[in-house]
């Protein structure tokens, strides 16, 4: 593969992944801590803040790199020999990266409010939560897995709306998204998750895209 081709497809899932955190964290702040506005009206703020940052994001830099911005989307790619190993590899660490990195920008716009750029979160979220996870990873992975399949134009907005609505509708508020949580475990407000329960997201969301991929193959098997 040309460097410069792959240089490209490193920047947008590094900005791409950069401002999906953004979008998931500083609503919160913003609302919260700057507007004093209950946590209810927050959460659906931040689900309409990462609907339309999504379906940007998308728009953006779905021609350039696919606009994955999430490990078990790139995994299931890579199951489906839609991205070779080694380039699989370099996606994951790049959305890692652009994830803090927009933890570290949402805190550094609200200096004020949070006081620091990086923390360790302490706010627990375990137990029932947990299905949470396994379900909102499941639908995503599934809805992209079907749309690419389907050759969709509509890709963009329907994966925007979806994932808004989930974080209205699941017990985890949907990160469904590795990089998302870790970014997220060094949020220094109530829109982190402490590392322990983190870690057991990563294992559930990658619970869900599996179903999801296996789900997947057994719809095409007749066809």
């Amino acid at each position: 593969m040309n460097k410069r081709t792959l240089c490209k497809e490193l920047m947008a899932e590094f900005l791409g992944s950069a401002f999906l955190v953004m979008a998931a964290i500083s609503p919160m702040i913003f609302f919260t801590y700057v507007l004093g506005a209950d946590k209810g009206v927050a959460l659906i703020a931040n689900a309409l803040a990462v609907a339309f940052v999504l379906f940007a994001l998308i728009e953006i830099f779905g021609p350039v790199s696919g606009a994955h911005f999430n490990p078990v989307v790139t995994m299931v790619m890579l199951l489906e020999k839609k991205i070779h190993a080694p380039k699989a590899a370099m996606y994951v660490l790049f959305q890692f990266a652009g994830g803090i990195m927009g933890t570290v920008l949402s805190h550094l716009m609200f200096l004020g409010e949070v006081g620091g750029v990086l923390f360790v979160a302490d706010t627990p979220r375990s137990g029932h939560v947990f299905f949470g996870e396994i379900f909102g990873t499941f639908i995503l992975v599934l809805a992209i897995l079907m749309l690419v399949k389907a050759g969709s134009s509509k890709i963009a907005i329907i994966i925007g709306l979806l994932v808004g609505g989930q974080i209205m509708a699941t017990s985890s508020t949907m990160f469904a998204n590795p990089q998302v949580t870790v970014a997220r475990m060094f949020a220094g407000t109530s829109v982190g998750i402490r590392p322990a329960d983190g870690l057991a997201f990563v294992v559930m969301q990658v619970v869900g895209a599996l179903v999801a991929y296996g789900v997947y193959r057994l719809f095409f098997k007749f066809h």
